[in-house]
């Protein structure tokens, strides 16, 4: 333990925080979120990008998906660039800093890849605010061990890799995907949740039985006396 807290001592402050590529990535990581916020808002507001797909929301959504997994690759890509700029610590190259960070990669992983199986694409990316939507809350793995499992994945693998590259800058921008991911779940979790409780609210109204018009008040039932 003296020798772990010795080296966060001596490392915390080794990130080079003049170079250009540090705040590329630190960009990067928070455009991401921000994008996919404000232009998923836009279509279930005014179905922008439906109407690019002749009104197919479907294709209007893999469209969206595709675009943010490309995002999400180049910010991968400046974050390792990044990091391979920044300055290494030794002290970190030990087996409880790699096993750490060998275990966290694995388990992010295993989040990440397990939630887009359960969810499918349209659940993944957004596919709600498209109007297509889950019929009920996916609670199995890894939803029932963790309620946010893609972005406390993504944060795992981000300190995983910054621990077996001996960066402190690798988990320094893994603390702001952190944080990043913290706010967009503010704007995101509401929202989503607003959406869902419109439709349940819809299909409570169109389920409620019509009631049928009665005989006028003060009218006579039965057979016309002679």
């Amino acid at each position: 333990m003296d020798n772990i807290l010795q080296c966060y001592s001596d490392s915390r402050l080794k990130v080079d925080w003049n170079d250009h590529r540090m705040w590329i990535a630190t960009a990067s990581i928070i455009f991401n979120p921000t994008f996919w916020n404000i232009v998923a808002r836009r279509e279930y507001r005014s179905k922008f990008i439906t109407r690019i797909f002749n009104g197919n929301s479907l294709n209007g959504c893999y469209a969206l998906a595709a675009t943010i997994f490309i995002l999400g690759l180049i910010r991968d890509g400046l974050f390792k660039w990044a990091l391979d700029a920044q300055p290494q610590v030794e002290c970190m190259n030990s087996w409880p800093f790699q096993a750490v960070g060998y275990l966290l990669f694995g388990i992010g992983n295993i989040y990440v890849l397990s939630s887009m199986y359960v969810l499918g694409i349209t659940g993944t990316y957004l596919g709600d605010y498209f109007g297509i939507l889950m019929e009920d809350r996916v609670t199995s793995f890894p939803f029932n061990v963790n309620d946010n499992p893609m972005y406390n994945g993504t944060v795992m693998i981000f300190l995983g890799t910054a621990l077996w590259s001996l960066s402190p800058a690798g988990i320094y921008l893994s603390l702001i995907v952190h944080f990043v991911y913290r706010i967009a779940l503010k704007f995101e979790g509401p929202f989503t949740t607003m959406i869902y409780t419109k439709r349940d609210l819809a299909r409570a109204a169109a389920q409620k039985p019509v009631p049928t018009k009665g005989n006028k008040k003060g009218g006579r039932a039965g057979t016309k006396r002679d």
